[in-house]
């Protein structure tokens, strides 16, 4: 009898562990970042090959000339190359970002329900996005620094493939991208190649991205096309400003594939920032800007959506 107790009550006990506010915000969080990068790979991709290839290169006839270009030389395999390891890398990412800003609310400012965002003000939104983009980087970087240089490999960019010194008939696969970055550049800080112009970038993105969107939150209805709505423009306000910071993030973290043959080579985010300027103009702050509006706009607003609606019926069980 009491065998029989204990298992009619153990699927309460999940049900309880599934409802309790940081296991929702981690699993609607990390379900949200999956679909929303899957359903833009293509783009995503495309956006690291015109971040990292000189003006001169392969990629050069605009967004949907790179995508049939990428498309007829690696097919449709091509498009969606590294996104399995980027979903690997984005559940955590995401799920990290809402689980800390959900508990930054409710630990810091003392807000327990989503609700209750009206009485968090803009800096306190800012401060908890930002957290949680810190956050969210430093939990995952090394699988982000291994999927850029996934993306890129096996690309038509001249210089690079000069470069290299093995074919590329058959890349080397995640794990061997990352024991060979762990063996070959420095170990753990061979990992993290690039974190900081990653940080300056994606602390300040997400807390825009969080802080627009949940103050736009507070004047739309909770419908599926508003949400959409507002999460575009959350996500496109906060990429256009910070986005000189993703294409250093890029550039550095595969530096080390090609060293100058890529065209460019820093000491620094300082001195990185001055070379763009002087040899690139101001054209080159904003390179690929294009293509990445086109991910991170449609993204940002599945990811909201998603989000929302998984938080919704998970609470609803």
């Amino acid at each position: 009898m009491a065998d029989v107790v204990v298992a009619l009550e153990q699927p309460s006990r999940i049900k309880k562990g599934l409802q309790n506010d940081a296991s929702v915000a981690f699993l609607a969080g990390g379900l949200a970042g999956a679909v929303s990068r899957t359903v833009v790979s293509p783009f995503e991709r495309v956006k690291i090959l015109l971040q990292v290839q000189s003006s001169s290169e392969a990629y050069s006839g605009g967004i949907s000339s790179a995508v049939k270009q990428l498309y007829k030389e690696e097919g449709l395999k091509g498009l969606f190359r590294g996104n399995g390891l980027n979903c690997i890398r984005v559940f955590p990412y995401s799920a990290v970002q809402f689980l800390v800003y959900e508990g930054s609310k409710s630990f810091i400012f003392h807000v327990d329900d989503i609700n209750d965002n009206q009485k968090l003000t803009t800096f306190q939104r800012l401060f908890s996005g930002a957290l949680c983009g810190g956050a969210s980087v430093l939990a995952t970087y090394p699988l982000d620094l291994v999927r850029t240089r996934l993306a890129i490999q096996t690309a038509n960019l001249r210089k690079l493939q000069k470069a290299k010194a093995t074919s590329i008939a058959k890349p080397p696969g995640v794990w061997q991208l990352l024991r060979d970055t762990y063996l070959q550049e420095g170990g753990t800080k061979g990992l993290y190649r690039g974190v900081w112009p990653t940080s300056l970038g994606v602390v300040p993105y997400v807390a825009l991205n969080f802080c627009v969107y949940e103050q736009l939150r507070e004047f739309v209805p909770s419908q599926g096309a508003y949400m959409l709505a507002i999460g575009a423009i959350s996500g496109g306000i906060a990429q256009t400003v910070t986005y000189p910071f993703d294409l250093l993030r890029r550039r550095f973290q595969v530096l080390a594939m090609g060293q100058s043959e890529l065209g460019f080579h820093y000491s620094g985010v300082a001195d990185a920032l001055i070379t763009i300027g002087k040899t690139e103009g101001f054209k080159g702050y904003y390179r690929g800007l294009q293509a990445n509006l086109f991910k991170v706009i449609p993204s940002t607003a599945v990811s909201w959506l998603v989000y929302e609606l998984t938080r919704d019926f998970i609470r609803a069980l």
